[in-house]
C-alpha cells in the first residue's frame, strides 16, 4: 500500500493505492482511520491532519540467533527501530529514547542478562538533520559523545559506532553520502585519523564497504568466526 505522505511541503496528501486486490482491506481500514483523524484534528493548529507511510508486510527473515548464533538485545525508544530489532529476533525491553535512559538500560542488561549483542539506537540526531537544524544536530552529537565512556567502561569485545544513512542538515533529508564507521577492538587496526567523521574515516583501514558486510566484521573482530579453509 502506497503512502499518503507526498514528502513535499505544501502538497495535498496522496490517495492510498494498492498493488492488488489483497490490499483492499488494508486500504479500507487506513482510509477509515484518516477520516476519523481529520475529524478529531480539524480544529487543531498548526497540525490538523496526519500523514501515513511505511506500510509493509511482516518480513520472513532469519533471526540473529539463526544467522549468527547470537543472543541479541535491541535498545531503542523509537517505535520503528524497536520493530526492526524485533523482526530479526532481538529482545526489545521498554525504554524512552533519550540517551540517558538507553545507556542506563544497556548498563543494567549488560550485567543482568546472557545477551552477547547489544544494538543501541540514537534517533534525535536524524530528526535534527531532517529539520535542517545544524546547531541542534551538532549539540546532539556532542551529547552522544558524553555517553561513550559509560559504554566503553563495559569493556565490550567489539564496539561499532556508525549510522544507517546520512541526513545532512543542509539538505533536510536522507542522502546518498557515505557514513563513517568506527570499529574498536583489541583485534582492530588503529585508525590514523584522530577524528570520527566522513573525511577522517576515509583514511582508515576499512575503506568503503556495504553495510551488509558490517556484521561479518563485527563477528571477526569478536573472534566468533571459524577459520575458512586449511
Amino acid at each position: 500500500v502506497s503512502d499518503s505522505d507526498p514528502q513535499v511541503t505544501g502538497h495535498a496528501p496522496l490517495p492510498l493505492r494498492g498493488s492488488g486486490d489483497q490490499d483492499d482491506r488494508m486500504i479500507d481500514v487506513a482510509e477509515q482511520f484518516l477520516v476519523q483523524a481529520r475529524q478529531l484534528l480539524a480544529q487543531e493548529s498548526p497540525a490538523n491532519m496526519v500523514l501515513i507511510r511505511g506500510f509493509g508486510a511482516y518480513p520472513s527473515l532469519a533471526t540473529m540467533q539463526q544467522a549468527y548464533g547470537l543472543t541479541p538485545v535491541g535498545i531503542a525508544g523509537y517505535p520503528m527501530y524497536r520493530g526492526v530489532a524485533r523482526a530479526v529476533g532481538m529482545e526489545t525491553p521498554d525504554t524512552e529514547y533519550d540517551l540517558a535512559s538507553e545507556t542506563q538500560l544497556l548498563t543494567r542488561l549488560w550485567h543482568d542478562t546472557q545477551a552477547d549483542f547489544f544494538y543501541v539506537h540514537v534517533k534525535k540526531t536524524d530528526s535534527a538533520g531532517e529539520d535542517g537544524n545544524f546547531d541542534l544536530k551538532v549539540s546532539l552529537l556532542e551529547e552522544a559523545d558524553t555517553y561513550l565512556p559509560a559504554i566503553t567502561d563495559l569493556d565490550p569485545d567489539v564496539l561499532i559506532v556508525t549510522g544507517d544513512h546520512s541526513t545532512p542538515s543542509t539538505m533536510g533529508s536522507h542522502s546518498w553520502h557515505p557514513i563513517p564507521v568506527a570499529v574498536a577492538s583489541q583485534r582492530a587496526l588503529p585508525m590514523p585519523s584522530a577524528t570520527f567523521d566522513e573525511r577522517g574515516c576515509s583514511l582508515g583501514s576499512l575503506g568503503h564497504l556495504p553495510s551488509s558486510s558490517l556484521m561479518v566484521l563485527a563477528l571477526a573482530h569478536a573472534g566468533r568466526l571459524s577459520k575458512f579453509g586449511a
